[in-house]
This record gives C-alpha cells, structure tokens and sequence, in this order.
C-alpha cells in the first residue's frame, strides 16, 4: 500500500514541485487548497499531475475541517506549505498574517499530540526569520531578528515547532528555506516580475519595469532543488530543523544582469537612488525605472545560508547555481511567451 502524504498549499510554487517529486516517489499525494483557489491549479497542470492529486477544500484556520481531513486520509507526513507570504501585505494586515502563520500550526500540532497521531510535520520557515542579522551567513544557530509581521509570525511558529517536537517526542521539523525560485513563481516575487518584465520587453512590449532597491541581496536557489531538502529532511532518522541556502548571494542588480545576458538584452544603469533607470543598450529605450512604492517599509538588506549541516547529515546536494536558475526561469519563460502565454501564475 502506498504512504500518503499531505501537502497544504499545494497549488503553490513548492506545493507543486513537491507534489511531482513525492509521486515520483511513489507516494499517494493529497492537497489541501482553499475553495477560491480551484481555478488556480495552473502549476500542476503546468507540471501534468493535477489528474493524479487527490484534492481537499479547506482554509487553513478552519480547525475543524482540517482535522476531519486528517483523520480521513491518516497520511504518513504532512508539509505544511500554505501560509500568508507576502511580506509588504503582513505589514497592512498582521493579525491575518499571524493567525494563518501561527494560529493554524497550533492547531495541527495540538490536534496531532491530542490525538495522539504517529504524523511527521514539516513546516515551512524562512530566512526571512533572520532579518539584517549583521553576520557574514546565517544558519541554525544565528539570531533570529525578523524584520515584518510575516517574519514573526513565521518565527513564532519555528519555535512553536522546536518546542512541541521537544516537550511531545514528535517527529516535527522545520526546514529554513532562502530564497527559491522558479518558472512557477508567482508574479507578486521580484525574481518572476523580473523575468516575466524583461521577457515581455523582448518580445516587444513598451511598458518599463518598474522595481525598488535593486542592491538588495539575496541567496537564491532553485525550488526543485529545496523541495528535495523537505523530503530528506522528513525521511532522516531523528527530526531536527536545517537551514536550506547555496551559499552565495547576488543583488537585484546582478539578477537583472544576469537575466538580460539571457535574453539578448544589454542592460546599462545611470543614476542613483530613486532616479536610477536602467536602458538597453541595443535599442536604447529604457527598461527598467526605481519605483519608491516598490520599497520595504523595513528593508531587509541581505540574506545568504550556510547549509552545512543540511549537506553534512542528510547529503543534500545543489544542482543549480545562480546563473542555472536564472537561464532556467529564462528559458520556460520564453517558451511561454511563444505558447502565447499559455500559464500565468500571476494573482486574479
């Protein structure tokens, strides 16, 4: 008999890559989406396994819906991936934020120890978490200073996670993801605005990407890549939490760069601050502007992970660097304009 899994947030840029490699696996994959969001299984089809899901409606506070799921489908592990993930909207609207992020883990977690259920729980944290830390490279063991509502509210439910694991003898992990990218992305991530802007520019479009800091750095991976450090980290042996990063960190300003080599594009920069535009050298129209709407409230200047003890003890492996994500993203990106944009990922 097949061991079932279930994955809230399934519709999602990891949800769905997750999905594939579980049923790759072998493994009979249940999901959880909201009831607004039937029509926007766009990813699973983009990936043609939406036929073999097996779909659940719920919102991720309704406590009791979801216990009646868990109960029916009695599955082997549960990846908790749905959340509220935007940081600028965590700042208008905290309390949502923090009763999707934090109350809702409370509840599959107590739900889970009074019932008294052999379930492993992944949860999804963040490098977010870390905030401007003022350390070279984050792992598990530097401080935590989050800098928005959303990072506390993922923050609380790590420690939630660590604590219930401790005090209970679950087999309840936390996995603290940087930055991970894809073709799936959703639109509202600065890296899929990037190359979803410069492709549109390619293929003709006048319209000027419009962008905020674009010294910002960040580590970026690839989510094929991350959704396999999930995995791993629910089949080890003894339930801990891992950092989950490449090691390296590059600007906005790099991805762009990078991004435009791709595409045929030659980016060229003048100006500073908020008067900074970017224009293409071949053609010289301007491409891309500096938007001050486009601005954290609190800016999170700079991540990178250390990902030793993920790679140390459950030897995980990185498969794509920086400029393999990018050309990647380029690259299915292109092949969807020419499809006359056949997925979108963008919110309705």
């Amino acid at each position: 008999m097949k061991k079932k899994i279930l994955i809230t947030g399934i519709n999602g840029q990891d949800g769905a890559y997750l999905a594939d490699f579980l049923l790759k696996k072998n493994f009979e994959v249940h999901g959880i989406i909201r009831r607004t969001s039937t029509y926007k299984l766009a990813r699973l089809e983009y990936l043609k396994i939406k036929d073999k899901i097996h779909f659940h409606h719920s919102e991720l506070n309704e406590d009791k819906n979801i216990e009646y799921i868990i109960k029916k489908i009695k599955p082997h592990a549960i990846y908790n991936l749905a959340a509220q993930s935007f940081v600028e909207y965590s700042f208008s609207n905290p309390v949502g934020t923090f009763n999707i992020n934090y109350l809702s883990v409370l509840n599959i977690l107590e739900f889970l120890r009074r019932e008294k259920l052999d379930i492993k729980f992944y949860q999804a944290s963040t490098s977010e978490m870390f905030g401007n830390t003022g350390v070279d490279m984050q792992n598990e063991n530097t401080k935590f200073n989050p800098a928005s509502p959303y990072a506390v509210s993922k923050l609380t439910a790590h420690y939630l996670v660590k604590n219930y694991r401790e005090s209970f003898n679950k087999f309840f992990v936390s996995g603290i993801l940087f930055n991970h990218e894809s073709f799936l992305r959703g639109g509202e991530f600065v890296t899929k605005k990037i190359i979803y802007g410069l492709t549109k520019i390619k293929f003709g479009s006048k319209e000027v990407l419009k962008l905020g800091n674009l010294d910002s750095k960040r580590d970026w991976g690839h989510a094929k890549d991350y959704v396999q450090a999930m995995y791993l980290m629910t089949k080890s042996k003894k339930p801990d939490d891992y950092v989950v990063a490449t090691g390296e960190t590059n600007s906005i300003r790099k991805f762009i760069e990078v991004a435009c080599s791709y595409l045929g594009l030659h980016p060229v920069f003048e100006g500073n601050g908020l008067n900074e535009f970017c224009y293409d050298k071949k053609s010289g129209k301007i491409i891309i502007k500096v938007d001050k709407k486009y601005f954290r409230v609190n800016e999170l200047d700079r991540l990178k992970g250390d990902s030793s003890k993920i790679k140390k003890f459950l030897k995980w492996k990185i498969k794509f660097k920086f400029n393999d994500l990018v050309e990647d993203m380029v690259k299915d990106e292109v092949n969807n304009f020419q499809d006359n944009k056949k997925f979108s990922f963008f919110s309705r």
